[in-house]
Order: structure tokens, then C-alpha cells, then sequence
């Protein structure tokens, strides 16, 4: 190659100018990109504002959320609240100085199991009634004095006095025992067995007393009196011995003309009392055909 040809060849490859290439996106991929990126900005931005709509709602805090509050005691809730669902919890109690209200459509029970779920006691309150299961039951007073008490064995009355307002007065299938039976001021003091017998026993004595009335024991057929190793007495000022028989003289026997008001109590070998005229001495052996 001649000098000239070389010196025209570098010529022609100066005035070439050099290719530039583009990198990136551009055109309708650029357009969609943004379009994204603002989509997504979009989204962000509702998000952040339903978050806070919702924190605003629920009253969210550091200390909780709503009418519930996070203590160091527990968990603190104000208001009314509504459990749709069981409720556990070692201790529920209202504020110092305000009730603590529970409310039910239906009942409310408190049931009390051991580790392997076994009910052991039962507190159940609905439209029926009250009812309570457990082998023990017990009602105290603030003092800590035992006022009512009740398990298999017996059922224990703690208080000073027991109240029975109903007309028809306690009813009880078994024995009773009690120091003292006493009416109300004013009110008449009744023990009846209207279709049994009625035992009163005591091991140092029974004692009948009204001060301000009468006592009056009526039966359909004997009244017992009996004493074994003491006596009875009858200590009043008049002692009055209501229809007794009157025992009639034989035909043999003379008899006054004379009608008598003045009688004698006389005993049968039986112990049966009747009356006969008094004489100038004892009538009983003439008029004893009461005793036979």
C-alpha cells in the first residue's frame, strides 16, 4: 500500500463521529413504572390512614385498648362489658368503692374442678332459682361468727334466735333437739302432731311455762301423767276435776232422803277417781260400782 492510499484510509476514519448507547427504561415501560410506583404510594397512604382510623376507634394506648387497661395487678376494665365466650380468671373484683354488677340472659354458674376436671363445687343462679352443690355450705357473719351451716351429716343454725314466719309454722319429718322453744310476744306457742304421737324427753327435766296465760294439753284418748321414782304435784289454789263419774249406792245400802251437794273423791284399785255422797265417814267402799 503507497503512503497516499494509508494517509486516505485514516482520512475517511477520523470523520466517522463515534455510536452512543442508551441505557434504561423509556417510553411506554417508563410510563407504567410510574404509574406503580404512584399505585403503590396510593395504597400506602390508605393503609396508614385506615390504621390510624382504627387506633382512634378502638381507643388504643400504651396503657390498652378502650375501657381495658394493662396494670401491673392485671388487666383493669371499665364499663360495661360483654363475654361471649368463658371467661378464666384467678381474681375478679370491682373498683374500691363501686358494685360489681353481672348480668345474664339465661344463668350464671361458678364451677369449681380439680386437675382432672371433675366438678367439685357448683353455684348456679338462673330463672328457676338458686342452687348450690358441694359437700359443704357455710354462712358467716362479718365478725366471723358461724350463723348457718349444712352438710350430709346436720344442718347448723349459729344465730341467737331462729325466726319461722310462715302460717304454718316448721314442719319436721325427724326429731328435733333445741334448749328452748319460744313464741313470739303476744303469740301462741303450738306443737302438734296431727297424725303421730308427739315425744318430749329431756334427761334433767321439761318445763311448761306461761307466764300471762293458760296451757291446755287435750288428747282424743288418755293423758298419761307418769312419774317413776318421784311424785306428782298438783299445787294451785283451786284444783278443779272436770266430769268425773259419780258412783251409786247398792239396793242393800240405806240411802238419806235428803239430796246432797257435798261429794268425796274416791280412788279405784285401778287409779280411776269418781265421786260419791259424803257421810258421817267414807262412802267410797259403798258407792264403788265404778270400779268394776
Amino acid at each position: 500500500m503507497t503512503q497516499e492510499q494509508c494517509s486516505h484510509r485514516n482520512n475517511v476514519q477520523s470523520s466517522e463521529k463515534p455510536q452512543v448507547y442508551k441505557v434504561g427504561i423509556y417510553g411506554w415501560r417508563k410510563r407504567c413504572l410510574y404509574f406503580f410506583v404512584l399505585l403503590l404510594m396510593i395504597l400506602i397512604l390508605i393503609n396508614l390512614a385506615l390504621t390510624i382510623w382504627i387506633l382512634k376507634v378502638m381507643n388504643f394506648t400504651i396503657d390498652g385498648m378502650g375501657n381495658l387497661r394493662i396494670t401491673e395487678k392485671g388487666l383493669k376494665l371499665e364499663g360495661d362489658s360483654e363475654f361471649l365466650q368463658p371467661l378464666y380468671a384467678k381474681e375478679i373484683r370491682s373498683s374500691p368503692g363501686r358494685p360489681l354488677f353481672l348480668q345474664s340472659s339465661r344463668n350464671i354458674s361458678v364451677n369449681i374442678v380439680n386437675s382432672n376436671n371433675q366438678l367439685l363445687t357448683q353455684l348456679v343462679t338462673g330463672s328457676s332459682g338458686f342452687k348450690a352443690r358441694g359437700k359443704m355450705f357455710e354462712v358467716k357473719s362479718t365478725s366471723g361468727k358461724l350463723l348457718f351451716s349444712a352438710d350430709e351429716q346436720e344442718v347448723v343454725v349459729g344465730a341467737e334466735r331462729l325466726r319461722v314466719m310462715g302460717a304454718e309454722g316448721a314442719v319436721f319429718s325427724k326429731s328435733v333437739e333445741t334448749p328452748h322453744v319460744r313464741a313470739e310476744p303476744f303469740k301462741e306457742l303450738r306443737l302438734e302432731s296431727p297424725t303421730r304421737s308427739l315425744l318430749m324427753e329431756a334427761p334433767k327435766g321439761i318445763q311448761i311455762l306461761a307466764e300471762a296465760g293458760d296451757i291446755q294439753a287435750i288428747c282424743r284418748n288418755e293423758l298419761r301423767l307418769e312419774s317413776k321414782d318421784g311424785e306428782i304435784a298438783l299445787d294451785a289454789q283451786r284444783i278443779r276435776l272436770m266430769r268425773l263419774p259419780e258412783g251409786k249406792a247398792s239396793s242393800s245400802s240405806s240411802s238419806s232422803g235428803t239430796r246432797q251437794t257435798v261429794y268425796e273423791v274416791c280412788v279405784c284399785p285401778n287409779g280411776r277417781l269418781f265421786l260419791s255422797l259424803a257421810g258421817a265417814g267414807s262412802t267410797c267402799q259403798i258407792n264403788n260400782n265404778v270400779c268394776l
